[in-house]
């Protein structure tokens, strides 16, 4: 009677595995690599395109205040030895003023940037989402991931997706 248990009870679980294997079959699993879009996608190309162009005059006025800067450290180093006191100790705290607000101009240069790139990287995604759930619908996908520890190339859909994002204007 044991026997006959044990044999039974292994045939059930013996059908419930071929039957949960069946239906993993079924299942169609696709991988994006996040990275690979935000890297090489048409829309990110002109996403830095525009943030370039739009911080480029910040950028260079701060080159311009970092250059004044380095003359005027350079002038104190040649010729602070030479100079009068009051006339050193206003050179000296000229820099220290220009010093700062370089360090401060840069600091908003830098949150500003971050701020809009993340702007730029949020209407990124945005479209990239809706495009991978264009494609996961018509090829039927069932899962769609976008982080993994091991991925097959076999299942990555990035490809697809940067197709599919350079015809999307």
């Amino acid at each position: 009677m044991k026997y006959l248990l044990v044999t039974a009870w292994m045939a059930a679980l013996g059908v419930g595995l071929v039957a949960g294997q069946a239906r993993a079959a079924d299942i169609k699993i696709g991988f994006i690599d996040a990275d690979r879009i935000n890297r090489e996608s048409v829309p990110a190309e002109r996403a830095t395109k525009k943030l370039e162009k739009e911080f480029a005059p910040r950028e260079g006025e701060l080159r311009k205040l970092e250059n004044q800067i380095k003359a005027l450290q350079g002038q104190l180093e040649k010729d602070g030895l030479t100079m009068s006191e009051s006339d050193r100790r206003t050179r000296e705290n000229e820099l220290g003023r220009q010093t700062r607000e370089f360090q401060r101009l840069q600091r908003e240069f830098r949150e500003d940037l971050n701020l809009r790139r993340n702007e730029e990287l949020a209407a990124l995604f945005e479209r990239a989402n809706k495009v991978i759930r264009q494609i996961a619908e018509s090829e039927k996908y069932d899962l769609i991931v976008q982080e993994a520890v091991f991925r097959s190339p076999r299942i990555d859909i990035t490809e697809k997706v940067l197709k599919a994002l350079a015809a999307d204007k």
